[in-house]
């Protein structure tokens, strides 16, 4: 078994115990690698391994990642500026930090100018964080989802954040917005929080996707 292997492994079972404790089934629950700064012999690695999805922080390196490897998925997880929307857009399948209204309508007008459909997520922040990138406050998603305007080529999947490590509730305090706007739109909405340390403390508050670097691919 290679390093990457083994530690695919040691993730799994860490997501499948999380999942046994309270009554979750493990198949529902995404592991998505994120490769920022990564290789991409490692990342194809992983492919093989049978990982198609990879969560890229900056899009001058996804874009080229999704050049060189067509045959991935290749989705954005950090922040994203308006004038870097166009080559998000064309080298993304999914933009999960959409945190404003201003940027919402930009990519709205470059989805039907380039004519595709991406995924896209909600960045929240319920808990002011200034040491963290982007996300909008619960009072001001009404005004992204506006934005959006149910553009059917700009498909809402669900919320994103990055909770702080210190706050026991903060998971919860997702869990209760995700339920609340799916009452509102009447749909389905995935909840993406936890990461390499907290994967446990998300799972149970109804996470669907976990976002795991370091504990996926190793210190870099």
């Amino acid at each position: 078994m290679t390093p990457l292997a083994e530690r695919i492994h040691k993730l799994r079972t860490r997501i499948r115990k999380a999942c046994e404790a309270v009554g979750r089934d493990p198949g529902q629950i995404e592991l998505l690698p994120v490769s920022k700064r990564q290789p991409l012999a490692l990342v194809q690695e992983a492919a093989s391994l049978g990982f198609g999805r990879f969560g890229e922080n900056y899009v001058q390196e996804g874009v080229q990642k999704a050049l060189d490897a067509p045959e991935l998925q290749f989705v954005l997880i950090g922040p994203l500026q308006r004038n870097k929307a166009r080559a998000a857009l064309a080298s993304f399948r999914e933009i999960m930090t959409v945190d404003r209204p201003e940027l919402a309508g930009r990519l709205r007008h470059l989805a039907e100018e380039l004519d595709v459909v991406r995924g896209v997520w909600i960045q929240v922040d319920l808990w002011g964080e200034a040491t963290k990138l982007g996300g909008c406050a619960a009072s001001d998603a009404e005004a992204v989802f506006g934005a959006l305007g149910s553009d059917p080529r700009l498909p809402v999947r669900g919320f994103m954040a990055i909770p702080p490590p210190e706050d026991a509730e903060a998971f919860g305090a997702m869990a209760v917005l995700r339920e609340s706007w799916q009452q509102r739109l009447g749909q389905p909405l995935r909840l993406s929080m936890g990461m390499s340390a907290d994967l446990e403390q998300a799972i149970a508050a109804g996470s669907d996707q976990v976002r795991i670097g370091t504990a996926f691919f190793g210190n870099r």
